[in-house]
């Protein structure tokens, strides 16, 4: 069986569909890799796998703050268009100096956070309707701020910091690695972490034992700001630019991979190693599609499938009964 933190318990027989399940993401993620590398010679290719990685770690950055969000049973949809408004802050801010921009775009998306969090902890308000309100005006004010055109970057050492490398790892895959790994060590071993399973696996259980609901959520949601604000100023920097229209499906392929990865809608169960997996798998098929020259609306088709089973299989395995 599992536990509500998502780690396998031992069980006296073996049962087949039962480790099927329980690795499931995996068993997709090699079915990936033989069926793409059948299809193209060059999916294989170190240079594409450099590049699969360096893809999805903006959409898996997002998805560490997205799995901590799902397992205390909400979610941000806001995700993109905080994505957007750090991509654009950052350049715009670019005439304080590199740190300062950065730092101004972080603050900027973990404050939205914060106010996505008091809405839905102190104001009692649906995290669909809040995150949905602050995406919709998220987005106007990027527009607003950039006139609906690009902003380009004229700071060579700002495209230099997405290009950069610690021997053959991307910086952000290092970043998206590094905070992985961390986020992994938080979920199981610390007080915030055994407090993010016990609100999403009982709410009420959970404020009758004394946690701090809203205290755990608020974080929750300044983490999940943080990110997709991170992942906002490294498209950034990729790009040297920032358009308006910069994340603007970023939220669903995030959601997509971290449902995919196992974590319930519902809350209470799920982990970063798993989300990685859902990163990776989404991360290769997007690839793939691309090698096999795949119109981009197919492979959105693709993806909206994929959520609906994803979806499915949510509610019809239930990871946490026996």
């Amino acid at each position: 069986m599992k536990s509500k933190t998502g780690i396998m318990k031992v069980k006296d027989n073996f049962d087949i569909w039962d480790f099927v399940q329980k690795n499931s993401i995996w068993l997709i993620f090699v079915i990936c890799i033989v069926f793409f590398s059948i299809m193209t010679p060059n999916f294989l290719r170190v240079r594409n796998i450099t590049n699969i990685f360096l893809q999805s770690s903006f959409i898996g950055i997002m998805s560490i703050g997205m799995t901590y969000l799902m397992i205390d049973g909400n979610f941000d949809l806001s995700m993109g268009s905080i994505m957007a408004l750090s991509a654009v802050l950052v350049i715009g801010f670019m005439d304080y100096g590199i740190p300062v921009a950065v730092l101004l775009s972080l603050l900027a998306g973990s404050a939205i956070g914060a106010l996505n969090g008091l809405f839905v902890t102190k104001a009692g308000i649906n995290a669909f309707i809040v995150t949905l309100g602050s995406m919709l005006g998220v987005r106007g004010l990027v527009y607003i701020y950039t006139g609906e055109r690009a902003l380009v970057s004229s700071e060579l050492a700002f495209s230099e910091i997405s290009a950069a490398s610690v021997g053959p790892i991307p910086l952000p895959v290092l970043i998206f690695l590094i905070m992985l790994i961390l986020g992994e060590l938080v979920l199981r071993y610390t007080s915030h972490g055994r407090g993010c399973y016990a609100i999403g696996g009982n709410y009420e259980a959970a404020v009758n034992a004394g946690i701090k609901v809203d205290k755990h959520i608020i974080i929750n949601f300044i983490l999940a700001g943080f990110t997709a604000a991170l992942a906002g100023i490294l498209m950034a920097s990729r790009m040297n630019a920032a358009t308006p229209t910069l994340g603007m499906e970023d939220h669903m392929i995030v959601i997509t991979a971290v449902v995919l990865g196992g974590t319930k809608l519902d809350g209470g169960f799920g982990n970063l190693i798993r989300t990685l997996g859902g990163v990776l798998v989404i991360g290769m098929i997007r690839n793939g599609m691309n090698l096999l020259n795949v119109h981009s609306y197919v492979n959105m088709l693709i993806m909206g499938l994929i959520l609906i089973s994803v979806v499915y299989m949510d509610q019809k395995f239930d990871p946490l009964e026996e």
